[in-house]
Formats: structure tokens, sequence, C-alpha cells
């Protein structure tokens, strides 16, 4: 229904729609040419439908085995090595207590542990590594 009332539209602003697969298509107005429109909008919405299921499907199925999906790769994903350090940095400190997130990154530094960019990494780069909600306290 919308491609029609749209081939309308067009056509009334005198816009000529001609299609790549089949030129006369869309100039004709009989009711032959427009049950053809008709029916291939129907079976390409069809189509339509079906990859979406499919991307779901397998989406779910992905989701299902290792539990992610989508979005960007995680810190652990991507340097397991750097998040294990950075949890072992939280954890001790030479006269006790934990070092601050801004201690660890410029700890990080001076190992030679920079971010993509090749900068030391936020507070916030390191919170997400020791997989906190929001940033603590201290």
């Amino acid at each position: 229904m919308v491609q029609e009332v749209g081939f309308a539209k067009l056509k009334a602003l005198g816009i000529t729609l001609i299609a790549a697969d089949s030129p006369q298509s869309f100039l004709d107005d009989t009711p032959t040419s427009k049950l053809i429109r008709q029916i291939l909008g129907a079976v390409s919405e069809f189509d339509k439908a079906m990859v979406v299921a499919k991307l779901k499907g397998a989406r779910d199925r992905k989701r299902a085995l290792t539990g992610k999906c989508e979005g960007r790769k995680s810190h652990a994903d991507t340097h397991p090595e750097l998040v294990a350090l950075v949890r072992q940095l939280r954890r001790r400190r030479p006269k006790g207590g934990q070092r601050s997130l801004r201690e660890i990154s410029a700890e990080l530094t001076l190992r030679g542990y920079v971010n993509e960019r090749g900068a030391a990494f936020s507070a916030a780069s390191i919170n997400s590594m020791l997989g906190y909600r929001s940033l603590p306290s201290s």
C-alpha cells in the first residue's frame, strides 16, 4: 500500500520511475502492471522479513553460545593479560590499601601499556577493565 501511494505521489509530481529489471513496469498504468508491482512489493517485503528473521536467529545462537553478540569487544576479549594486570595492581599496594584508578593508569603507562591512540588509559577505561558498573569513590 505504501509502495502504491509513493508511486502515485511521485507520478503526481511529474517524476517517472523506470525499473532497472523491467523498464515498462512503471510506465504502464494498467491493472496488470499494478498487480505485478504489488506482487513484486509483497515478495520484496517477504524477502526482507526472512533476512531479518535469519539474522535474529544467528544473533540469538551466537549469544547463547558465547554470551555476547553485538557491540565493541571488551578489554577482557582483546587483552586478557592487561585486565589481569589491572586487577593485580588494584589488589596490591606496598603500604596497604588500594591504588586509585589513575595510579593504575600511570603504572600501566610505565610498563608500556597504552590505549589504541597511544595515550594513557583513562580512569573510566581502568574502571571498565575491573568490571565496575560506576566509578568507585576512591
